[in-house]
């Protein structure tokens, strides 16, 4: 999973060490497929990544992802935004599958269960549940607590708690008791790593 509505709140710093660490044939889960070629869209001109999970793969600077779906050198699993959020979010909250009315009747139900809930009908959608969330927060203590930053907290933290393990890179870590409780969104129980962004971490 990678955090980010376009390029507010993507972890650009930990997705350059993805890529500088070699892994290969991931499945990304994201709101996009990328912007011009930094962030997320280096690494799939990377050619790292064979499956996209996503809301929005097309725009004006989505050039790399296009080049990679025409060549059929890339997967895509289309899922509307609202739906994605569930479907991540489920997964945190220990949830399997819940039915949502959006997606009835477009190729984007084919093949999926449905029902008639209150006369309406609704798809079944399951949760998505990731081994790793990169995402982007503006200041952590050291136990992983976060605080974000305006538009920039987006998928970070429904992303935190859906994922086995969860990386957020930073602007600072600051003293165990200098965040405000009250303005912590994601405790440290679902953060295992904390970088801050521009510097190595500390073993």
């Amino acid at each position: 999973m990678i955090g980010g509505f376009g390029t507010a709140g993507m972890p650009a710093e930990l997705i350059e060490a993805l890529i500088a660490q070699g892994a290969s044939d991931l499945t990304i889960i994201s709101n996009n497929a990328g912007n011009a070629e930094t962030g997320l869209a280096a690494l799939l001109k990377a050619k790292r990544i064979r499956k996209i999970v996503c809301s929005f793969p097309r725009q004006s600077d989505s050039w790399v992802f296009d080049g990679l779906y025409r060549a059929a050198e890339i997967a895509l699993e289309l899922v509307p935004q609202g739906t994605l959020a569930e479907r991540i979010r489920a997964a945190g909250a220990g949830i399997g599958a819940f039915f949502t009315p959006t997606g009835y009747g477009t190729q984007l139900a084919e093949g999926k269960e449905t029902r008639i809930i209150n006369g309406r009908p609704h798809v079944l959608e399951y949760a998505l549940q990731g081994d790793v969330a990169l995402i982007k927060a503006h200041r952590a203590d050291r136990w992983g607590n976060l605080v974000y930053r305006k538009a920039a907290r987006n998928f970070g933290p429904i992303m935190a708690t859906a994922a086995r393990c969860t990386i957020a890179q930073v602007s600072a870590i600051v003293e165990l008791g200098a965040l405000d409780p009250e303005i912590i969104v994601t405790p440290g129980i679902f953060v295992h790593r904390v970088v801050i962004a521009g510097r190595a971490p500390t073993p």
